[in-house]
């Protein structure tokens, strides 16, 4: 599993700009290697042409990043790459502006319409919800005092809430910041999960031993994390008269940076580490220990990283199948 591209090189064999415009259409990436680091912290040089196909994205976001959309062996994919994914997301954004209404309740575009709305309907279902949020993110903010301005170098991005509605009809308020604004970071922002044939085959065991699953909910998962990148926003209504108009920094991976999935996974993954965990070849998502009951039968307790994420154990000798056991879960 790719990591992060760390460098790139090129020799005598790549098409230069000037053959690029003598012949319009070269659709090669000859001469060119990429420098990964891999999931296991090894690192090797490899074929862009072989990465080209297996990680499209990431050298896509690498390439502009770096200023190589204009070299031959990018220019004609990886433009079309970003531009695709970038229409996705465009799309998905414009799904929740078109939006009005969810079960029957208007949903609110900003705080004032929200408030608004509780006033309309009597209560403050909203505002609730918007407190709920705000307690449990505000780890994330440094408040500066009245006055002072952020510190050299850092961004100024623009934050916002995204208000929902539950099954239940319990208002949800999500704050998120405007990571489209900053500049695309130097490391990959990739985010990897587990994949499903490795949950199918954890299910599987679990199901053919009889065995329990319990998972578990980490609330504000990503704010777990350090923030990687140096941003700041201007206090809003949402905060009340108190900090309204203050420089408010953010320390934590909050919800909507570039780099806060991947933030949150390497924070998630030294975590288990630390608890003498490792990851497996097979899928570095699947983490397992070796562990022994009190009678001595071996076993290994396993965590799946992802959404879900559930955690099963089960005795490795084919004689202990009966001692149930059950072992907590996490999930991102």
């Amino acid at each position: 599993m790719l990591r992060d591209i760390i460098g790139h090189s090129k020799d005598e064999n790549a098409p230069t700009k000037e053959e690029l415009q003598r012949q319009k259409r070269r659709y090669t990436t000859k001469g060119w290697k990429l420098h990964c680091l891999w999931a296991d912290g090894s690192t090797s040089w490899e074929a862009l042409k072989d990465l080209k196909e297996s990680n499209p994205l990431e050298v896509a976001k690498y390439a502009e990043t770096n200023k190589l959309l204009d070299e031959p062996a990018f220019t004609w994919w990886a433009k079309h790459v970003l531009k695709r994914s970038r229409r996705i997301i465009q799309k998905v954004k414009t799904r929740y502006w078109q939006r009005t209404h969810k079960y029957g309740i208007r949903l609110p575009k900003s705080v004032a319409e929200a408030l608004e709305l509780d006033k309309e309907n009597g209560n403050n279902l909203w505002h609730e919800a918007i407190q709920k949020e705000l307690k449990n993110v505000k780890i994330a903010f440094k408040f500066l005092e009245e006055g002072d301005k952020a510190p050299v170098g850092y961004k100024q991005i623009p934050c916002h809430i995204i208000f929902d509605v539950k099954m239940d009809f319990t208002r949800k308020a999500r704050f998120v910041a405007g990571g489209h604004k900053t500049d695309p970071p130097a490391s990959i922002t990739y985010s990897s999960v587990v994949s499903r044939d490795s949950a199918r085959i954890a299910f599987l065991l679990a199901a053919l031993n009889d065995l329990d699953i319990l998972a578990a909910d980490i609330g504000n998962a990503y704010i777990n994390a350090d923030v990687r990148e140096k941003v700041f926003f201007i206090a809003g209504d949402e905060f009340g008269h108190w900090h309204k108009g203050k420089v408010v920094i953010i320390v934590k991976a909050l919800y909507g940076l570039k780099s806060s999935g991947a933030a949150w996974r390497a924070h998630l993954a030294e975590v288990l580490h630390d608890m003498g965990y490792q990851s497996s070849l097979a899928d570095p998502d699947v983490w397992f220990r070796t562990e022994v009951k009190d009678n001595g039968t071996k076993y290994y307790a396993k965590s799946l990283e992802a959404i879900p994420t559930e955690r099963w154990i089960w005795p490795t000798d084919t004689v202990s199948w009966s001692n149930h056991q059950k072992v907590a879960t996490s999930r991102r």
